[in-house]
């Protein structure tokens, strides 16, 4: 009974030592270079790039055993009826049986350097392959950025929403105040009082869109279970102008920068290699191709008319045996024109791929100038907000004395106050709209995206 009860102790002990474990997990707050790692390891885009780099991984591994001679064996089994040849070279009727084994080998010795080329194109697309999937993690980083962003500043619209709401709340209670005192008129009680109303639906409001940014960071990180305890760091603190002012480099030195590293770029110079090296590929064929051959057969011959005459299987084995080694040169003459055909198609793809990677580089340059000017005005449009904001919450302290004093109507009050939020609203868009734009730039720039 006591070793039971310890059991039993032990076990509920374990129990509610793993709930609050999986309670302070489920409790932390997620910053923003934990939501990448995240996403980066789960992303199901990823996993498939990633077989597709390991599929690039067999390709060279099969290009660099073409190096190898292959060995291949072969067994027969005839049965003859009628005239055959007999144990004494003599054409004979009768019915006999005949079994053969082999073994054969075959190494390539000078291909017109075809499997060199092809090692090296084979390794041109595994890095090409592995730039493609670096691409998809900055993609998949700069994304996560952005849905990270978007939450704080539906966090920064929260607290405004907040605000809104004990503003009114205080005013209710001050114009219950006067109201009392006789200075006010009972309508304007409910005239406050159908505006705190209205802030608490937007802040409702306000509230919901938090967790709906929450529901699309946590779709984005490929979370199956985010639940509701799902929720991340504010790590904003300060000025962000004067926090990432060194972000915002003029676009042709960024340009100069990312070129050199970009993987979108590295990639579509790898190719061009690879094509560069598959043309010689296909110029291989132009030259004569050089293998050593070796072989090994034997046989056994049975016939069933002269049965006393029939050797031992052992013996003609053993006395059958044929080896054979030899040098094989095959020279190319005329193949319809295939080769040459192949060598144009190839300088063609080439070519091709060539001006894909000059256009991959001006979408890079209008993309990096697009992000430059973007970053740019929001950093404009949030010193304008800055501006507003303290033009608003001066109207509104005065209207907010003025009302409380009596003089003014909660109509006023109520104007004041809209339009120090709507201020506050605009402020907080222009605020992570700057981060997004300037972390957009960081990122183009090969700076870590971080806040």
């Amino acid at each position: 009974m006591k070793t039971i009860i310890l059991y039993s102790s032990l076990f509920l002990a374990s129990c509610f030592t793993i709930h609050r474990m999986q309670a302070q997990d489920t409790n932390k707050q997620w910053t923003l270079q934990e939501c990448i790692e995240y996403a980066i390891e789960h992303n199901i885009d990823l996993k498939q790039k990633e077989q597709v780099q390991k599929s690039k991984e067999v390709d060279l591994n099969t290009s660099k055993n073409s190096w190898l001679p292959n060995l291949n064996a072969s067994m027969g089994q005839d049965f003859s009826f009628g005239r055959s040849q007999s144990t004494n070279n003599v054409i004979v009727d009768q019915n006999a049986s005949s079994s053969s084994l082999g073994i054969q080998t075959n190494m390539p010795l000078f291909t017109g350097l075809r499997v060199y080329n092809e090692i090296q194109a084979r390794k041109l697309d595994l890095k090409a392959a592995t730039e493609n999937l670096n691409k998809a993690k900055d993609d998949l980083a700069i994304n996560v950025a952005s849905y990270y962003i978007q939450v704080l500043y539906n966090k920064e619209i929260l607290r405004v929403a907040n605000l809104q709401v004990e503003l009114s709340k205080e005013q209710v209670n001050k114009t219950q105040a006067l109201v009392d005192a006789g200075k006010v008129p009972l309508s304007q009680l409910y005239d406050i009082k159908a505006q705190l109303a209205k802030d608490e639906v937007t802040q409702t409001d306000a509230r919901n869109n938090v967790n709906l940014a929450l529901l699309d960071l946590a779709q984005a990180l490929e979370m199956e279970q985010s639940g509701e305890d799902f929720n991340i760091t504010d790590p904003i603190a300060g000025n962000p102008v004067e926090l990432y002012m060194n972000s915002i480099l003029p676009p042709d030195d960024i340009y100069n920068h990312a070129v050199s590293f970009k993987p979108q770029i590295k990639e579509q110079e790898y190719m061009v290699e690879s094509y560069k090296k598959l043309l010689k590929v296909s110029q291989a064929a132009y030259f004569p191709q050089l293998s050593l051959y070796a072989s090994y057969r034997t046989s056994y011959y049975y016939s069933y008319s002269e049965r006393e005459a029939n050797r031992s299987f052992s013996s003609q084995f053993k006395q059958n045996g044929q080896k054979g080694l030899g040098l094989s040169l095959s020279i190319p003459l005329f193949n319809r024109f295939s080769t040459r055909n192949a060598v144009r198609s190839s300088r063609i793809a080439i070519i091709n791929q060539e001006l894909m990677m000059e256009n991959t580089k001006k979408v890079l340059y209008k993309e990096i100038q697009q992000a430059y000017y973007n970053a740019v005005a929001a950093q404009e449009k949030y010193n304008a907000s800055e501006k507003s904001v303290e033009a608003t919450r001066e109207a509104f302290k005065y209207a907010e004395e003025r009302y409380n004093a009596g003089k003014s109507t909660v109509f006023e009050f109520n104007d004041a106050k809209t339009k120090y939020a709507q201020s506050l609203a605009e402020q907080a868009q222009a605020k992570y709209n700057y981060i997004l734009r300037t972390k957009i730039l960081d990122f183009y720039n090969g700076t870590p995206i971080q806040l």
